[in-house]
């Protein structure tokens, strides 16, 4: 695969003065030294480096991620430590460890007092970005495509800088460059994607065989797993991953594209301290509108596509599976199709291989759609013409184990293929490859879950070991658990937080934070933790007046009455519990 003309600075020297920071490449390249002014941000390139040093803090990072624009100052975020994770097509590939926030903000010393304010609550949601998983980069080669349509790029495109091949819905820190897009800053515009990336190589027989997997996460509408739901207006999905696995043996190189994501109409799942809110579907009449502008451009995309729904046909689920069968009804033809598959009925008490049952269903459409391959030569003799969208109502556990059982069967076809199986053969017949294989994609399926929901996907133990466990079970209890409470009581920061470093949310001089709408009484003062606070307060109240009872009426009415207290408080915070969790600040939930 041939790289970019365009070399990108891998390595900088950080030079941190009171007034600038300067960046100076120490990977060879040493033409563009670039200087950011920590007072307003202003950003220009130096051809040589000061000799003054004295007053300067020292330190290496690997690369500039973009800058962010906030009421008042600016913010640079660069890469603080990464790590090789492996390799895509031959370059080497890094996840990013660790991130700085480097504040360009020293006009605020002649902002008011409500500024302050105001720079000091979005530079707070700014930190976050700090603690943000699953981002990786390339110096050499563009990881925002899948292999197929890097291949498939034109000699003219190839030729351009990795930010201007990239494709902009994968591309994580898109906003993030635009200050470096404006100041020509070519070799710093590193490319960000979010997601999985991981490969290791193993022997089946003889023969070695490198196996990759590569996640890249759309930023059209990320967020969080409640406060992310369905798809806007405009068709993009929440929580859409386009997953591919590659495989190389014998000098070939064969890939397969999966995604995923929300069901593609406008719908909501309001945290409101339930275990598992109602779904509520918002604009009925608009369903079909943006169903259709979804696949349409799937279509463009990757040509045919195969959905596969497997909610629950019945229950809360049902209302949400039958308004996409209804709306899918008009655009359904030889290129697009739909499927439903119950997988909790048909797979329920632990019963995973009855997803043969699905896969029978759909491997006509996988054979005639087949994969990207390239020979010996580095010449195609194969394409991948359609796609296979899986969802489930979180896009996470039950599709994660779906798509690792199309995976396993398009990996052993393409090995066969190869010369590497028998056509009797299996990947489970040779138990150091399928044990590696079972991890990589469990491995990716609990890191596309961290991201949307906060904790590692359940059943991710019949991915990782081909079975339930007890330990797995318990495992899920717990992370069933984690995910209530990070839905309720923290997500909505988190939220806020993507929004901003997307650009989903613009900071400007004539905005407010808070939202425009007047708040009420229940809502201005609503905490979860007052709420407990007074439960368990009334409980205890309550539980010392019973243990009194016997010495006399009074106690006993003094314990009734406090239980009473206990049980109006209870019904009160249930009643309005959308008011007591944690809700973004930037978001509308009808749209």
């Amino acid at each position: 695969m041939e790289e970019s003309p365009h070399k990108l600075h891998s390595k900088l020297r950080l030079w941190e003065y009171p007034d600038k920071y300067i960046f100076e490449p120490v990977d060879g390249v040493t033409d563009s030294i670039l200087q950011i002014n920590r007072a307003d941000g202003s950003m220009q390139t130096i051809g040589e480096m000061l000799q003054h040093t004295q007053n300067a803090k020292v330190g290496t990072v690997y690369g500039v991620i973009g800058m962010i624009r906030l009421l008042i100052g600016s913010y640079v975020l660069v890469v603080k430590e990464r790590e090789n994770v492996g390799t895509y097509l031959g370059h080497p590939i890094f996840k990013i460890s660790s991130l700085q926030l480097l504040p360009c903000d020293h006009s605020l010393n002649a902002s008011s007092s409500e500024q302050k304010k105001m720079e000091a609550e979005f530079t707070a949601l700014l930190k976050a970005s700090q603690k943000v998983s699953g981002l990786y980069l390339s110096y050499e080669v563009n990881i925002t495509l899948c292999s197929q349509r890097l291949h498939d790029l034109g000699n003219e495109s190839k030729s351009l800088p990795l930010w201007r091949q990239a494709e902009q819905r994968f591309l994580w820190n898109n906003y993030l460059m635009e200050p470096l897009i404006e100041n020509k800053l070519d070799q710093y515009l590193i490319p960000v994607i979010q997601g999985y990336f991981e490969n290791f190589s193993a022997n089946i027989g003889s023969k070695s065989v490198n196996v990759t997997i590569i996640a890249r996460r759309c930023t059209r509408r990320t967020g969080t797993r409640m406060w992310r739901r369905g798809a806007d207006k405009e068709g993009y999905a929440a929580n859409f991953v386009e997953s591919e696995q590659i495989v190389e043996s014998n000098g070939c190189t064969a890939s397969f594209v999966q995604v995923r994501g929300s069901i593609p109409f406008i719908w909501e799942q309001i945290v409101d301290l339930t275990y598992k809110p109602g779904f509520e579907i918002v604009k009925q009449e608009d369903a079909a509108r943006a169903v259709e502008r979804h696949f349409l451009d799937l279509n463009k995309k990757y040509g045919a596509v195969q959905a596969v729904d497997l909610v629950n046909k019945h229950g809360s689920e049902g209302r949400l599976q039958e308004r996409y069968a209804t709306s899918m009804g008009p655009i359904l033809s030889d290129d697009i199709r739909y499927l439903h598959f119950d997988f909790h009925k048909i797979c329920g008490h632990m019963h995973f291989e009855h997803l043969s049952l699905l896969y029978d269903q759909i491997k006509d459409y996988l054979s005639k759609h087949g994969y990207f391959l390239l020979n010996e030569k580095g010449e195609k003799v194969g394409e991948q013409t359609g796609v296979v969208r899986i969802n489930c109502v979180d896009c996470l556990d039950r599709t994660n184990v779906t798509q690792n059982m199309i995976a396993r069967k398009m990996l052993e076809s393409q090995l066969r293929r190869l010369g590497v199986l028998a056509e009797n053969q299996e990947i489970s017949d040779f138990s150091s490859f399928h044990t590696s294989y079972k991890i990589m994609w469990a491995n990716h399926g609990d890191e596309i879950s961290i991201q949307y929901s906060g904790t590692s996907a359940l059943k991710g133990d019949f991915t990782r070991f081909g079975k339930r466990t007890y330990q797995g079970i318990a495992k899920d209890g717990w992370n069933a658990l984690a995910r209530y409470y990070l839905n309720n009581f923290s997500d909505g920061t988190k939220q806020d937080a993507i929004d901003l470093l997307q650009g989903h949310y613009i900071v400007s001089v004539s905005r407010e934070m808070a939202p425009s709408t007047k708040r009420g009484l229940v809502e201005t003062y609503a905490s979860f933790r007052v709420a407990f606070a007074l439960i368990f307060i009334s409980f205890l109240f309550a539980f010392m007046s019973l243990r009194q009872a016997r010495n006399g009426t009074r106690h006993l009415l003094e314990s009734f009455a406090w239980t009473g207290l206990t049980l109006g408080i209870t019904a009160f915070v249930k009643a309005h519990g959308r008011h007591f969790t944690n809700r973004p600040r930037f978001l509308t939930t009808h749209y």
